[in-house]
């Protein structure tokens, strides 16, 4: 069970949707206890490129649905903490339903850039991709930035098995900022995924499964006491889901096994126009 809060601020005026091709561009936010950070994202999204903004707060014990009300924020409530699996299909389910041809999830403890929401945005009004990741590892030094060093390492190892089994290439599966236009996130039977944190991987398994374009856009991150982490009981689970979604993928791909939730129609890529002609300029 769960309640819609909405309580609308003053409409931004002219929003110049131009900019990103016409789309209409939601911001969903899956909170917990996320009180004291989530005016710090909200207020570094740029309002002139995003129309909407929809958290589903997991069962919070802290004043998360206030500071959202507070904002304007339309917030959706889970009364009992269903899991961040859980949590995004909440998410995706009601951006889709608000008309969303694209969708990026922020989490509201500031951990990722809001900044970046334009540029991610912008890689699939445009139909060069599907799925855009911001990625804690692409071009720059995590460990510099701030990353604990165990993660580190478990990212890194995690992300070579993982392109090893699904033969891709990405430069990590782990963050939790991503961009999704509309046709994905319709296409991919998301209610067959976990409701714990391996739904990530899962749905990028299944986005590969579909034939998706996917993106990868460089993303500084901050790691502060209010960030979002799990304990190392969970990290194992999770490492260990991780690598059973990779495996699963590949027996599938392989056509040896099944399973239900890799059960994706492939995406039809909408045909683009030819390259221009070479000039020749002798």
């Amino acid at each position: 069970m769960h309640r819609l809060v909405v309580r609308l601020r003053h409409p931004v005026a002219d929003y110049h949707r131009a900019v990103l091709n016409g789309k209409q561009v939601i911001v969903v936010l899956p909170a917990y206890n996320a009180e004291s950070t989530l005016k710090l994202t909200v207020d570094e999204l740029d309002r002139a490129i995003v129309d909407d903004l929809v958290l589903v707060d997991d069962g919070s014990t802290d004043a998360t649905i206030e500071a959202a009300e507070a904002l304007g924020v339309k917030a959706i409530v889970h009364f009992t903490n269903r899991g961040y699996g859980a949590n995004q299909k909440t998410c995706y389910r009601a951006a889709l339903d608000l008309g969303a041809e694209i969708v990026v999830m922020v989490h509201p403890d500031y951990q990722y850039s809001p900044l970046l929401v334009p540029a991610m945005a912008a890689m699939i009004a445009y139909g060069e991709y599907d799925l855009v990741l911001g990625s804690r590892i692409l071009a720059q030094n995590a460990v510099a930035r701030g990353m604990p060093k165990y993660k580190y390492v478990a990212n890194r190892a995690l992300t070579v098995v993982e392109n090893l089994l699904m033969h891709e290439k990405l430069s990590e599966y782990h963050t939790g900022l991503r961009a999704y236009s509309r046709d994905l996130l319709a296409a991919l039977p998301l209610d067959r995924n976990s409701d714990d944190f391996v739904f990530d991987n899962q749905v990028i398994a299944q986005a590969f499964a579909a034939g998706a374009r996917i993106g990868e856009l460089s993303c500084p991150t901050r790691y502060h006491a209010q960030a979002s982490s799990i304990g190392p009981a969970r990290s194992i689970r999770y490492g260990v889901g991780v690598l059973r979604t990779a495996a699963q993928y590949r027996l599938q791909k392989n056509g040896l096994r099944s399973f239900p939730y890799l059960a994706v129609s492939s995406l039809k890529q909408d045909a683009r126009p030819p390259a221009p002609a070479a000039i020749d300029a002798s």
